[in-house]
């Protein structure tokens, strides 16, 4: 009988084996990961249309084949009007930084004169014309690095590799979906069985209700917020819209960062507090359509993630393991999350919560234990 030591050690080697080939591969791994993600997308269309008849293999190839001619046809219309309010970002960025330091020149003053030695006597003009040298200098540098990056026969290259790769991945994840679910069902540990597969659905519950629900979201956003923008004459407002839908991915911050970015310009461009108004109630009634039209009609009832979790998850896979650990990062958390809410149950049976000290057994016996139990009764 294999012992809970020799389980606990399992999965840890599992575990780390995991961690260091994501860390070897790197972004090798990305345009299966990115395709992978692709057909769970898909998956449930591609589900509708073998029920009506279709075979799997057709399903997958129309499914796939119209998702990137929808796709190319976005960008074609989004990407030539975004790039031309960036470059004119860029170029206006150093003037609206000056514009920001007159503005807060009388409080630059009040802080002087209460914190003399902090802040030192000194023309505010100078110090105005140097920020504003310093960020040419760095738009100047940032503009020469993204051109040799792209320039650049390996990013070249490697754009190819994932625009080839990740369709040919989502195409054979869909059309093999029924060999690779059996797959993963049949590596399930038989004793556990039953609840690792109560477990896996709760998984899937959340990472749909989460990506297939939060990216229908963020695109209705994005449209909403680029077009209501532009059409309120705001500078840079299709830019600034479609950044507040990307970021909309996670639940309220894209919103957050998009009506500050859009009250700063708005503020600058005309100095009208009337104006700034009208930006400002823009989000306001995006954020009253997403939470009592959109998310209801979209996601249901579907169990989804907390913001703050995926903020972190997202911040911690970046850090740790760049674009793939961010792409990782929902998946991860989802599992995270419903491991860590089947850890907390356990323990609150656990003779550990209820304070019977005397007869309580190691935690990992407990889970063990508990999940033998609940594979007997089912």
């Amino acid at each position: 009988m294999v012992s809970v030591q020799d389980h606990a050690r399992f999965w840890v080697v599992a575990l780390l084996a995991m961690l260091g080939v994501v860390w070897v591969l790197g972004d090798i791994l990305l345009p299966f990961i990115a395709g992978a993600a692709i057909a769970y997308l898909l998956g449930p269309i591609v589900g509708r249309m073998i029920r009506a008849g279709v075979p799997r293999i057709a399903a997958a190839g129309l499914i796939l084949t119209a998702f990137f001619i929808v796709l190319g046809a976005i960008l074609a219309l989004i990407l030539p009007f975004a790039y031309r309010e960036l470059m004119q970002l860029a170029k206006n960025l150093p003037t609206y930084t000056v514009a920001a330091q007159e503005h807060l020149v009388p409080y630059i003053e009040w802080v002087r004169a209460h914190f003399p030695n902090q802040f030192p006597e000194g023309d505010l003009s100078a110090y105005q014309e140097t920020m504003k040298q310093n960020i040419g200098k760095i738009f100047t540098v940032g503009g020469n690095i993204v051109g040799g990056v792209v320039s650049g026969g390996q990013a070249v290259v490697g754009a190819a590799t994932f625009l080839v790769l990740a369709p040919i991945v989502a195409f054979f994840m869909m059309a093999e979906w029924v060999r690779v679910t059996k797959w993963i069902d049949d590596m399930i540990p038989r004793g556990s069985y039953a609840v690792i597969r109560d477990l896996l659905t709760q998984i899937d519950r959340k990472l749909s209700g989460f990506v297939r629900g939060q990216v229908m979201v963020s695109l209705f956003l994005g449209i909403l917020y680029a077009v209501a923008l532009t059409l309120a004459g705001l500078k840079f407002g299709f830019l600034i819209g479609l950044m507040a839908g990307v970021l909309s991915i996670i639940p309220l911050v894209g919103s957050t960062i998009g009506l500050i970015v859009s009250v700063l310009v708005a503020w600058f461009q005309s100095g009208d507090i009337g104006y700034v108004g009208i930006i400002g109630a823009i989000f306001l009634v995006g954020q009253l359509l997403e939470g009592n039209v959109i998310t209801p009609r979209i996601m249901g009832k579907s169990v989804g993630l907390h913001p703050l979790w995926i903020l972190f998850a997202l911040l911690a896979g970046g850090a740790l393991f760049g674009i793939v650990g961010m792409l990782l990062a929902v998946p991860v958390a989802a599992v995270i999350g419903v491991l860590g809410s089947f850890a907390i149950a356990q323990y609150k049976d656990s003779p550990y919560y209820n304070n019977n000290l005397a007869t309580a057994e190691p935690m990992t016996e407990i889970l063990v234990v508990t999940v033998e139990e609940t594979t007997e009764q089912a």
